[in-house]
């Protein structure tokens, strides 16, 4: 056995094909299934965007996540070292390898920014979980949401503490290892996630007028259908799975060689969108039977609809807190499943790239990324008037990240995969050929090496112009 296969061997894997695909669909749940699916469904048309939306997912989405899953597995390395390894299969000289290394590199750092500001607005969940908890956030009416929540993110110190604890519970499931740690906890939170979403759903459906959210969610209204509901749908698609920042490539990398990897990246689609259509049963019938339009970001979950659950369930207290309480632990389960991904693909890579120990690895980055979330915060606070081109330094990583990084990630994974060749790509989407996928294969190639990276391209135009 040469030293490259004893490497393969000796690297972690995931216990489970159950472990690996919850493991994969907590990295793409997260925040944005809670709040960002619903306004934008909200604002493209209802039932009409999220059948658009569910086409870019199968015809756009899906076949970049097979694609990264598969290079992830086939490298069996961090995200940059993937990239320069499977380049080196398919020669392309120094000059060529400068540029996967810098894509490689882009990822590593991509990951460790989205984290940092990540963990910001996770600090916040985690923060208004604890209070309502302590049942601090009944009683209250729209305008008092709203100043309590903007003197909150402008204090130095409560949203510093809630993002240092947050990255400290991120970081010990992540010191865990790949099994006991990353693999455990998914199989804990994912299910846990559903029967929270299950719950609230039931709360919501239970409002007097409820049916009018249905209808919104279910029932289409092609009228409002243009362009832009196409390109707000790709963006949609693309945002919620993660793609580009070799987060899936990370996890892609502990499985096992006989995972089946169209048919779990079908699974990690599938169980996303069902967590973003459940958020939006959750949050249109509520918003509807108080009469309240759901807004975007930080005010729909900090604001809004605190104010929504108080209107709706107000009237029976104990039933208030506790619809206030799930859906704020739902959020801080839903930010812990994507962080976990993000803090791992800077952790994999120093520890492979250094020969550092996990430990020593996890707390570093720990530490680093408490530092630049402390820069991200203090940005809604004191250092709010320190902006390049109008933007904070919150503002500046989510621009990077969102805007360049993703897609830029995604067009340099479908170039990839043309650079590998179709036959090398069958191999590696069929396990060596042992699974039969009939036409496939074909069909896959065709799309991730000449129709998708055309649709990232406008994505990004799109996203850059307007």
């Amino acid at each position: 056995m040469n030293k490259k296969d004893e490497k393969k061997d000796a690297r972690a894997n995931f216990g489970s094909r159950l472990g690996a695909i919850l493991a994969a669909a907590g990295s793409a749940v997260g925040l944005g299934n809670i709040w960002r699916f619903p306004c934008e469904t909200g604002e493209n048309g209802g039932a009409a965007f999220i059948l658009i939306y569910i086409i870019c997912i199968l015809f756009i989405a899906v076949p970049v996540l097979i694609a990264e899953i598969a290079a992830g597995r086939e490298g069996r390395a961090n995200a940059f070292d993937t990239f320069r390894n499977l380049a080196k299969t398919s020669p392309a000289g120094k000059i060529g390898q400068a540029i996967w290394a810098m894509a490689g590199s882009m990822c590593i750092i991509a990951g460790f920014m989205v984290f940092a500001y990540y963990s910001v607005v996770a600090g916040w969940t985690l923060q208004y979980a604890l209070l309502a908890g302590a049942d601090s956030l009944t009683g209250k009416d729209a305008s008092t949401f709203a100043s309590d929540f903007s003197s909150f993110i402008a204090d130095p110190v409560r949203p510093t503490i809630a993002l240092v604890l947050f990255v400290i519970i991120t970081t010990g499931i992540v010191l865990l290892g790949v099994q006991k740690g990353i693999e455990r906890g998914s199989k804990i939170m994912m299910p846990l996630l559903f029967i929270l979403l299950i719950v609230l759903a039931i709360c919501s459906l239970s409002l007097p007028n409820a049916t009018e959210g249905l209808v919104f969610l279910f029932k289409p209204d092609f009228s409002k259908v243009d362009t832009s509901v196409w390109l707000n749908a790709m963006g949609q698609a693309f945002f919620t799975l993660s793609i580009g920042i070799g987060t899936l490539m990370t996890y892609a990398s502990y499985f096992s060689d006989k995972v089946n990897i169209v048919k779990d990246s079908i699974n990690v689609a599938t169980i996303d969108t069902c967590v973003a259509i459940l958020a939006g049963i959750v949050i249109f019938p509520a918003a509807m039977s108080v009469g309240v339009s759901p807004d975007a970001g930080p005010t729909l979950v900090f604001i809004t609809l605190p104010n929504i659950f108080q209107l709706a369930f107000g009237s029976t207290p104990w039933l208030c807190y506790s619809v206030t309480l799930l859906f704020y632990l739902l959020l801080v389960m839903a930010a812990l499943t994507s962080s976990i991904s993000m803090l791992e693909i800077t952790t994999a890579f120093v520890c492979e790239r250094f020969n550092m120990k996990r430990q020593t690895a996890g707390i570093m980055i720990a530490l680093l990324t408490c530092i630049a979330g402390f820069c991200c915060s203090m940005s809604f606070g004191e250092w709010s008037g320190v902006t390049v081109a109008g933007m904070g330094m919150f503002d500046i990583f989510d621009f990077l990240v969102a805007k360049f990084a993703m897609p830029i990630g995604g067009i340099f994974m479908c170039l990839l995969m043309r650079r590998l060749g179709k036959d090398k790509v069958t191999s590696m989407i069929t396990n060596g050929h042992t699974l039969r996928l009939g036409v496939f294969p074909s069909v896959f190639y065709y799309l991730i090496s000449t129709v998708i990276p055309l649709f990232i391209l406008v994505i990004f135009i799109n996203e850059i112009i307007r």
